[in-house]
């Protein structure tokens, strides 16, 4: 009970109430934002030719008050936020996650050659207290971003610090977080400021302390979903001339103690799930990532504009797996990824074109070591989760063209090529038991058109083509560990790429009073890789390996917008339906079958009204989350039965209300009843229930 008091007594730091600036950066999405990441350019969300959301630092910290990146996207409809545990979580983006969505901090690509299929935990390494904002775009953007871009794209911009008059300026900052389902604290300290006018600073420390979740309804608490997390982060931003900017960033993150209930015999049956055997099943998660980059502006020459990017990153994963007669398999694997990437713009009365390239290296080293019952060692394995000492490089270039055909009528016109290769020397082959090598190299022509039509002032039209990329990465081709309930993935050597072909449609409207945006797609799907029962038994689990078996197709409709009744009222919401179906091989019979894409979500929607005062010190919003039953299900889905109960997942409807307050000029307070009507329900396909009846509360505090 020790934490909720610390929390009150930073909580009560409030001065005698004085009006307070309201909070602008607390709003949605609206269409005049601008954005970067759909083009590569500066381009308002109205003017993309691509369904695309921005999501502010004051929604994330101020009127969602997430605590995880993953719950970031849990009030956005078109993405379903996946959580295999509480700390280990990943977002669906049109039916697809995992390494068929991208994600970028800055611009630097998260993703590299050890991300696993389906849902995974890397983005949950990502603290959403550093944030400034999030940028979304829906769809394949393989012409950009190059391979894994295939459901979405998610750039994680992070904060910086603003220049104030004066040659030293120094801020500080206080946020604080609790809430009851989970016993949950969290605190970061920041600090910020500027030297001059020309070096801005901003320095962060997140702890992050979880229970375990007491789940709605009957079910209760869930032991084994509490653990720890810690994150800082430093960036300096220097400005040589008023057109250029050097930053300098580093970021770490740890995660300690985080279970994989379900796997074990902790496990909460739900509606006829079953607990897992194992008596041990806990991840440990570390991420670095230091980056230098150059932007430029207003060159005056052949290149009006460029951006220069070195990085480097590190992701460490270990697994503590303890097994139902108490051998012990302790693995990991540590992936260093050094990048590089250059982006230039030039503008001229007829077009604007960008074009560039990048190159990622991972170095990758993996292990494993088995124990007996007594503790004694009992073998070291030729590899850990995936290939040791294994090698990975992803290059692209790309270049891309936005046309305006007439005065209605834009066109972005791009082609990117793509090469990449894996080099794996440390391989158990599953049968023999002995050491292999897996080496392999694919090239890619991507091309995507779209078109923006101005109808007039109020209403866009978008459209178009975009073909998607996805080259086999090291845990496609060498990875040997635990896939499903029950299941052990082996290596599967000699995969070709996967390729998309989506093709959209939709309408953009941007009034005073109210915006929205709707969309409509299809995508072809050709080669997918997907896993497929061998008939064997391997260490007591099924043996599941890849191929290139998943034609198929997947369509769906997105719609979200707001509507202000007055000055004060606002009513918002969406609604996203996707469905998807592949070729598989049900069984080991090896036959195929077109049957349901795995864990894709339900439709769902989310509806709210937001009041807010005159002067913008009050605020209160109520909103629900819905989601239909979703009994569409995979063949792999129906045997992961830690997860997801016979037929399906139930539906649920859940009610939130919160609100907040400019208590005083630098203290924001907020407070929220979430699951209101204490609603027991489980995300589709994750491995654990959602809290019930929680009440947060959060401070901001700026001195």
């Amino acid at each position: 009970m020790r934490r909720p008091k610390v929390f009150l007594a930073l909580v009560t730091l409030v001065a005698p109430v004085a009006a307070g600036e309201p909070d602008k950066g607390s709003e949605r999405t609206t269409l005049d934002e601008i954005v970067v990441t759909a083009t590569r350019t500066d381009l308002r969300l109205f003017d993309t030719p691509y369904m695309a959301e921005r999501i502010e630092n004051g929604y994330i910290q101020g009127r969602r008050m997430a605590k995880t990146m993953t719950e970031i996207f849990a009030e956005t409809p078109s993405i379903g936020p996946q959580k295999t545990s509480a700390g280990q979580g990943s977002p669906y983006l049109r039916g697809l996650t995992g390494f068929r969505t991208l994600l970028l901090i800055d611009g630097i690509r998260l993703n590299n050659s050890v991300f696993r299929d389906g849902p995974n935990q890397y983005w949950n390494t990502i603290d959403p207290f550093s944030i400034g904002r999030l940028e979304i775009v829906k769809g394949p953007s393989s012409v950009l971003y190059g391979s894994d871009a295939i459901g979405g794209t998610v750039n994680a911009l992070t904060r910086g610090a603003e220049l104030a008059p004066g040659a030293f300026n120094c801020h500080g900052r206080i946020v604080t977080r609790y809430s009851s389902a989970d016993d949950s604290l969290i605190g970061r300290v920041e600090a910020s400021g500027n030297v001059g006018q020309k070096l801005g600073f901003i320095a962060g420390m997140t702890l992050m302390n979880y229970g375990d979740i007491e789940a709605g309804g009957d079910t209760g608490r869930q032991p084994k979903t509490g653990f720890d997390q810690r994150a800082c982060d430093l960036k300096l931003d220097y400005y040589p001339t008023p057109d250029s900017k050097l930053t300098f960033g580093h970021q770490c993150f740890r995660q300690d103690d985080a279970w994989r209930a379900h796997a074990t015999i902790f496990a909460t049956p739900w509606h006829g799930t079953v607990a897992g055997t194992d008596r041990v099943r806990v991840f440990d998660q570390r991420r670095e990532l230091t980056y230098v980059q150059y932007e430029v502006k207003n060159l005056r020459s052949f290149i009006d504009a460029a951006r220069l990017s070195l990085s480097w990153q590190r992701q460490e994963e270990t697994e503590d797996r303890v097994r139902s007669n108490l051998q012990r398999n302790l693995q990991g694997f540590t992936c260093d990824t050094l990048g590089l990437s250059a982006q230039f713009e030039c503008n001229s009365p007829i077009d604007r074109l960008t074009y560039g390239g990048e190159v990622y290296h991972d170095l990758v080293t993996s292990f494993r070591r088995d124990y007996k019952a007594d503790g004694s060692l009992s073998k070291v394995r030729i590899q850990g989760p995936v290939a040791d000492d294994a090698r990975y490089d992803l290059l692209g270039l790309y270049i891309q063209d936005q046309i305006p055909v007439t005065e209605h009528l834009d066109a972005t016109l791009g082609v990117r090529w793509t090469y990449a290769r894996a080099e794996a020397d440390d391989v158990e082959d599953p049968t023999t038991g002995r050491e292999i090598t897996v080496r392999d190299s694919w090239s890619n022509l991507s091309a995507s058109a779209r078109l923006l039509y101005h109808l007039d002032e109020h209403w866009n039209l978008f459209g178009g083509i975009s073909q998607g990329f996805r080259a086999p990465n090291l845990s496609d081709l060498t990875r040997f560990d635990i896939s499903r309930s029950g299941e052990l993935e082996t290596p599967s050597p000699n995969l070709k790429p996967e390729k998309y072909l989506s093709c959209e449609i939709g309408a953009k409207a941007n009034y005073g009073r109210w915006n929205g945006q709707i969309a409509f797609f299809h995508t072809r799907i050709r080669d997918m890789i997907d896993r497929y029962p061998t008939g064997r038994v391997i260490s007591g689990g099924l043996e599941v390996q890849k191929a290139n078996i998943g034609d198929g197709h997947m369509c769906g409709i997105e719609l979200q917008g707001e509507y202000r009744l007055t000055r004060q009222w606002t009513l918002f919401g969406g609604v996203a339906c996707v469905r998807g179906e592949a070729d598989t091989y049900p069984t080991s019979a090896m036959i195929k079958a077109r049957r349901p894409m795995s864990k894709v979500p339900p439709p769902t929607a989310v509806l709210g009204a937001r009041w807010q005062h005159e002067s913008g010190r009050f605020w209160l919003e109520a909103l629900t989350r819905m989601a239909a039953k979703q009994d569409r299900l995979s063949p792999s889905d129906e045997r992961d039965t830690q997860r997801i109960p016979p037929g399906g997942t139930p539906g649920y409807a859940v009610l939130t209300l919160r609100g907040g307050v400019q208590a005083t000029k630098n203290l924001k307070l907020n407070a929220a009843i979430e699951n209101v009507l204490d609603k027991d329900y489980r995300i589709h396909g994750s491995g654990q229930n959602e809290p019930g009846r929680n009440f947060v509360l959060s401070a901001d505090w700026t001195f």
